[in-house]
């Protein structure tokens, strides 16, 4: 039996997202073939619209619909701290918590040599600029606690301290990690909101 040319091109479209394999993907096209028409119109144009009516904020680059982003245009927001995450979806668990009210830096991914993703593919040496002018009083950096997470905060504390990068105090930069609270291995994204509140909570000098 054939395939129809329609289902094979949406089984290989849902096989290019991350953690669909094949089952998966057949499984979601023949699931479509049954929704109304309505359905179907309003899902593509859900996807049509995704990043036509999204904007990536330019200073700290997170997704939103305007540039600068939400959170960056919020006077409320303690404009002396900054936060490092490794992806947007960081950003909103870590705002689920209500356990942060300071700005955001999104590295979209992190250090993984294995995979050819260096400091130069991600938003990182954008973040320089951003501590050095002398607002900033602490740098937390809250990428993942996994083994390219640990490597890529590492990197940045490094690369800020040769820099000698001083505080809105005059002051060396305070630098700390995200603590306790988050088990090794774990992404934030998934973690509850009383885990990444207490996790907040004890960071430490990094």
């Amino acid at each position: 039996m054939r395939i129809p040319k329609a289902v094979e091109k949406l089984v290989a479209a849902f096989e290019r997202l991350p953690g669909i394999g094949p089952k998966t993907a057949q499984r979601l096209t023949f699931y479509l073939l049954h929704v109304p028409q309505t359905e179907l119109d309003r899902f593509a144009e859900a996807v049509k619209d995704l990043q036509a009516k999204t904007k990536v904020c330019s200073l700290c680059f997170n997704v939103g619909e305007a540039d600068p982003c939400e959170i960056c245009s919020d006077y409320s927001r303690d404009k002396s701290t900054i936060l490092v995450v490794e992806e947007p979806l960081d950003v909103l668990a870590i705002e689920r918590s209500d356990g942060y009210h300071g700005l955001y830096h999104v590295l979209h991914g992190r250090i993984e040599p294995l995979r050819n993703i260096g400091p130069e593919e991600l938003h990182l040496h954008d973040l320089l600029p951003r501590v050095k002018d002398g607002s900033i009083s602490e740098l937390i950096l809250a990428t993942n606690p996994t083994m390219e997470g640990e490597a890529t905060a590492m990197y940045i504390a490094k690369l800020i301290r040769e820099d000698k990068v001083q505080s809105a105090k005059g002051k060396a930069l305070q630098i700390t990690r995200i603590g306790r609270g988050l088990p090794v291995g774990g992404d934030l994204e998934y973690a509850d909101d009383v885990t990444l509140a207490r996790a907040l909570e004890g960071r430490k000098e990094f």
